[in-house]
């Protein structure tokens, strides 16, 4: 796996992860998403350098001009509901691409700190030879990326697969390397050393999905 981390070189990107990890900070819910988006966007740019590009002639008001302009078929999924403002982040820059969603949590079946990664809803174009881009805030175990990668099977191979996340801890950077396919690129703000014992990245900053839209209850 090609793994493209962000934070190796300063940019205006560092503020806004910043803010994302900041506790008095994050009380505002606005901007927290936006923030998200901003990296979704930021990391998109980055991306858009591995894609493949055709030239194309345009009609200026003065002239003729070639470009050379992106060829893929993407289809952007994002693990729901976490993933929404990323989301829109990637939409913002390829926003002719298709679009897939896929739920995934946290279930805790002995209500204690062990759990499982369920998937239960899936909404998606078919995959067959399209670019994916993947997209999940928060790369933790990197138990949510494997198993919707499994459940997306059904809908075709696609041709090549991008991740892209905001913040990720090495262990699962480690488990996406071993369980995804050696041309898989991975596109990550920032990349953390640990878990806590709940499986939550150190420092991290905490449930993206309750930052993003509030508390839920515990299945």
């Amino acid at each position: 796996m090609h793994v493209h981390h962000l934070l190796n070189n300063n940019s205006i990107a560092n503020k806004f992860i910043a803010q994302l990890r900041d506790v008095t900070v994050q009380e505002d819910r606005m901007r927290f998403r936006r923030n998200i988006e901003r990296l979704g966007e930021i990391l998109s740019y980055e991306l858009s350098s591995k894609l493949q590009y055709t030239t194309k002639e345009i009609t200026t008001p003065l002239g003729n001009s070639k470009v050379e302009l992106p060829a893929n078929d993407i289809v952007i999924c994002s693990i729901l509901r976490a993933g929404l403002p990323l989301h829109n982040g990637i939409l913002n820059y390829f926003d002719d691409a298709e679009n897939s969603f896929i739920s995934a949590y946290r279930h805790h079946p002995n209500e204690d700190e062990e759990f499982e990664i369920k998937v239960e809803y899936l909404a998606s174009p078919s995959l067959n030879d399209k670019t994916l881009i993947l997209a999940d805030p928060m790369l933790a175990t990197g138990r949510s990326f494997v198993n919707v990668m499994q459940a997306l099977k059904q809908m075709g191979t696609p041709k090549e697969i991008h991740l892209v996340a905001v913040i990720g801890a090495e262990e699962g950077l480690k488990l996406l390397d071993e369980e995804f396919p050696q041309h898989t690129h991975l596109w990550i703000a920032a990349i953390d050393q640990k878990l806590d014992h709940r499986g939550y990245i150190v420092p991290g900053l905490g449930d993206a999905g309750d930052l993003c839209f509030g508390s839920k209850k515990q299945h």
